[in-house]
């Protein structure tokens, strides 16, 4: 027998063999109609062809985003969530059984989004908001299995209770390995950005009750959601004050000095490029098996031959952004969690995002796995990290009575050396080494 390491490409293509027979099932205590058997048979035939895809073009994209197609063909599913919340998961989505997509003026279509409602939410008593953005290849579907544990830790104390919306940001409106990252940016894609603030923003502020402050407003994502959040968040800095990335690009056109864009991160040779390189490496997977380039970010985004390159994205690259918004030191209440080997080198980015904001006296929070990669799993292990910085920036603007453990012992429950986390309060007088070191 072959045993396949639980990361690797035969594991995953495994794993998909048996998800096409489980997801797709239909429940036998209820008596099978002839749609049912239907939607079992174009549901398989929908796994094969995805099977098949991934065989096919491995190249496209790392195997991570593969795990989004695996909410496809569920049924009930939101009931079945509910059912194990202490709070309330709301569905604006066409995802289940109706059609309750938001409208979205800015993109001209109706869009996916879940929201979801804290314990003793009634309407009446304000909470904090968090608008919580998705990676690429993924969409709002990503956020059933983060608001389990979003709602475990509020139950527990760990996290502060807030109102959450999960909007889609992918360009199709599906979740797709290529060509699916709007970035939320206004681009040839679309006018994601513009969706983001005024849709999805104002259908939050219209119709749940959430805190005035913009120090209880937050946007957080994942990878390219991380992305959108510090982009979006310096864009419109009169409506959000918290702004987390886990995984982020922070430095869309980064590159060292020799224009290599694997290199780490050096205060003294580091370049923002101009020059697009369509065929440029720029995520390495299973020792290079898997291989992403530029153009599958890029030619959504700018076209496949834009005039000036680059040099568009400047004035929405979160570390040139901090130069040109003269973003100012306690602005906003930042959290970075980076990895010191992701497949992006966008612990290299990260580093460069926090040197610049070290120079301007800004300090974030900061969250660093040394051996973490740009996967789920190194996902979740910063979320400890990440529920510590929430709960000390949104202490002052919960609802009062609630009891929150705010102190590092109650919240830092990984493995001793898993991560090295920086929390708010300290960073200042902490030193910046580059190479990824944060000293404890």
């Amino acid at each position: 027998m072959i045993a396949h390491h639980p990361h690797s490409p035969a594991s995953v293509l495994l794993g998909l063999c048996r998800l096409i027979r489980r997801l797709c099932h239909v429940d036998d205590s209820t008596h099978s109609s002839r749609s049912d058997t239907v939607a079992r048979v174009d549901c398989r035939s929908r796994w094969a062809a995805t099977l098949l895809f991934v065989l096919l073009a491995a190249n496209a994209a790392p195997a991570a985003p593969v795990t989004d197609y695996f909410h496809l063909c569920t049924r009930k599913q939101v009931e079945r969530i509910n059912r194990g919340l202490a709070g309330k998961l709301l569905d604006y989505t066409a995802n289940h059984d109706g059609d309750y997509r938001i409208c979205s003026a800015a993109l001209g279509q109706k869009r996916d989004m879940y929201v979801y409602l804290p314990p003793r939410y009634d309407g009446i008593t304000a909470f904090p908001v968090m608008i919580w953005m998705h990676g690429f290849g993924q969409d709002e579907k990503t956020f059933l299995d983060f608001v389990t544990v979003l709602d475990e830790g509020i139950r527990e104390g760990r996290f502060p209770p807030m109102v959450i919306a999960a909007p889609d940001g992918s360009i199709r409106g599906k979740p797709s390995l290529i060509n699916n990252g709007s970035f939320y940016m206004n681009s040839k894609a679309g006018r994601f950005e513009d969706y983001m603030f005024e849709d999805v923003w104002g259908f939050v502020q219209r119709n749940f009750r959430i805190r005035p402050e913009r120090e209880a407003h937050v946007l957080a994502g994942a990878s390219m959601g991380g992305y959108g959040a510090f982009a979006i968040g310096f864009l419109h800095r009169e409506s959000f004050g918290v702004l987390a990335g886990i995984l982020p690009p922070l430095d869309i056109r980064y590159a060292d000095c020799h224009d290599s864009y694997f290199r780490p991160y050096d205060p003294n040779c580091v370049m923002e490029r101009d020059h697009l390189r369509r065929q440029r490496v720029i995520g390495r997977f299973y020792h290079g098996l898997v291989l992403v380039r530029e153009r599958r970010l890029t030619d959504p985004l700018l076209g496949r031959h834009p005039p000036d390159g680059l040099q568009s994205l400047g004035p929405v690259n979160p570390v040139e952004m901090l130069v040109a918004k003269n973003i100012q030191p306690g602005e906003f209440a930042m959290f970075v969690g980076y990895a010191g080997r992701d497949e992006f080198n966008l612990g290299a980015q990260a580093e460069h995002f926090l040197d610049v904001a070290r120079q301007r006296g800004i300090r974030p929070a900061t969250a660093y796995v040394p051996e973490g990669r740009h996967r789920t799993s190194t996902g979740k292990e910063l979320l400890t990290p990440f529920s510590h910085f929430l709960c000390k920036a949104l202490l002052p603007y919960v609802p009062p009575g609630t009891c929150l453990k705010c102190d590092a012992d109650a919240t830092m429950t990984g493995r001793p050396g898993k991560f090295i986390y920086t929390p708010l309060s300290s960073f200042g007088d902490l030193p910046f080494v580059p190479g990824g070191q944060r000293l404890p």
